[in-house]
């Protein structure tokens, strides 16, 4: 079998096109920087962007004005305050207008789950006595056919590219993960086209010797990039940590657009 390894450049001009839906997940860990600069770089436009907690890298992007979208749950610099970029696009359109669909955690995970099970919805009850319903549509109730009740049900999400970092893979996209995984297994099953980015690639009897840790099977990923600190600032357990310093910093540049503009450029 050929092998899927590409450049980052190479797997965002393939696979990301302007208008496209797309996430980069990564619950505080796994968040793959290196691929939201690269598509900063490509000048990317028009892209509905998926996460569950924006954090730095949805910053950045959308003040480099590739995005027209943000699904997500919880809006913050985690542990900081918050993204300046974002609220500028919100509330006054800088560097453009930004559309906003808002879910609790649970409710972004749910989506996920659907579209990875290709369910015509996911039903929770955590939205029960929330003011979410009334802040997005797309949260809406149905009753329960076993006779408990009203339940809140959210629509599938299959983003049509998704990009997962981890640790390692073989040159066939077989991924060793493990940490605090966050939704990187329901993202890449309920993606139409899986980038996986990791800090080693390894040959395939090292995946096969530890089978437990392939959460991200080969069959479902499209290409594979070697990219060691490709997800810094955040981190990668057992290669890097955490820069918070970074995040700090980040709450100071971002504040204004022009020092963000020339961070970017």
């Amino acid at each position: 079998m050929s092998s899927k390894l590409c450049t980052m450049r190479e797997a965002v001009a393939r696979y990301v096109a302007d208008g496209c839906t797309l996430a980069i997940e990564g619950f505080t860990a796994f968040i793959c920087f290196a691929a939201a600069h690269e598509i900063i770089r490509q000048r990317k436009r028009d892209l509905v962007l998926c996460r569950l907690t924006p954090d730095l890298i949805y910053d950045q992007m959308i003040a480099a004005g590739v995005a027209r979208k943000l699904i997500f749950s919880y809006l913050g610099n985690p542990g900081v305050g918050s993204l300046h970029a974002i609220r500028r696009a919100i509330e006054s359109g800088v560097p453009r207008p930004l559309e906003i669909e808002e879910y609790s955690h649970f409710g972004m995970v749910g989506r996920y789950m659907a579209g990875a099970a290709d369910l015509p919805f996911f039903p929770l009850r955590s939205y029960v006595g929330s003011d979410m319903p009334a802040a997005n549509d797309l949260i809406r109730f149905v009753d329960s056919p076993y006779g408990d009740g009203p339940i809140a049900v959210v629509p599938p999400l299959k983003p049509d590219v998704a990009f997962v970092h981890a640790q390692r893979a073989d040159v066939q996209g077989n991924t060793h993960l493990w940490g605090l995984l966050g939704t990187q297994k329901e993202v890449a099953f309920a993606a139409k086209k899986v980038v996986v980015v990791v800090e080693e690639v390894v040959d395939e009897e090292v995946i096969r010797r530890d089978p437990n840790r392939t959460l991200i099977p080969g069959l479902i990923v499209d290409a594979v990039v070697h990219e060691p600190y490709g997800a810094h600032p955040s981190y990668v357990q057992g290669y890097y940590d955490r820069d918070n310093d970074f995040y700090l910093k980040w709450d100071e540049w971002s504040r204004d657009q022009a020092t963000t503009e020339a961070w970017l450029e």
